[in-house]
């Protein structure tokens, strides 16, 4: 913080009330993978399927984000890791507010996963790897980036000349090579009823 003129105010109503309210366990689902990988398409898929049952969640996308929030934010690696560090702030507010938070975020780094992890309450954050073979992602290319990447038109590019840490223990590991994108939503889905986020 650059001030010490601001005080911490407590909340009348707290994070177990609101999620009680809303009869489900508050969580932040953080998708992780390289671009093109199926993050923001299976987050979505998710996010109907719990509101088509009735839970309060909110996707949090990556570009979207860095529409407003993190406009003033480049690629580089302090960019990426500040990228993340807001999210994570903005993640712990809607769980705060009991929500199902999703994070669909290259998020390459696995140290600023961590940061974000530890921001939360034991159980609150969900790791999803999202796991594509960059050959697959390439293949896809639904933004050309990875085009423009190999061409030298973009810089820093995640899984071209910039680095991806793989997740080595992700609480959720979705192969969407072998799946569609309903069974990747549902085995999410399936995590979140035996783990018993919802209902």
């Amino acid at each position: 913080m650059k001030t010490e003129n601001t005080v911490w105010h407590a909340h009348q109503i707290s994070k177990v009330q609101r999620a009680n309210l809303k009869k489900q366990r508050p969580c932040l689902l953080w998708y992780t993978g390289l671009s093109g990988s199926g993050k923001s398409t299976v987050a979505n898929a998710v996010d109907t399927l719990l509101f088509e049952r009735g839970f309060h969640s909110y996707l949090l996308d990556g570009d979207n984000v860095r529409h407003g929030l993190n406009g003033d934010l480049g690629f580089s690696d302090q960019d990426r890791i500040e990228n993340i560090r807001r999210i994570s702030e903005v993640g712990k507010l809607f769980i705060d507010a009991g929500m199902i938070v999703s994070t669909a975020f290259i998020s390459p780094f696995a140290a600023e996963r961590k940061v974000a992890k530890n921001m939360l309450e034991q159980g609150e954050f969900i790791e999803i790897y999202i796991d594509t073979p960059i050959a697959v992602c390439e293949q896809r290319d639904p933004k050309g980036l990875y085009k423009k990447a190999r061409s030298g038109d973009i810089k820093d590019f995640t899984g071209i000349d910039s680095t991806y840490d793989v997740p080595l223990t992700p609480d959720i590991h979705i192969k969407t090579e072998k799946l569609s994108i309903v069974q990747c939503a549902e085995q999410i889905i399936h995590y979140l009823i035996a783990h018993q986020y919802i209902k």
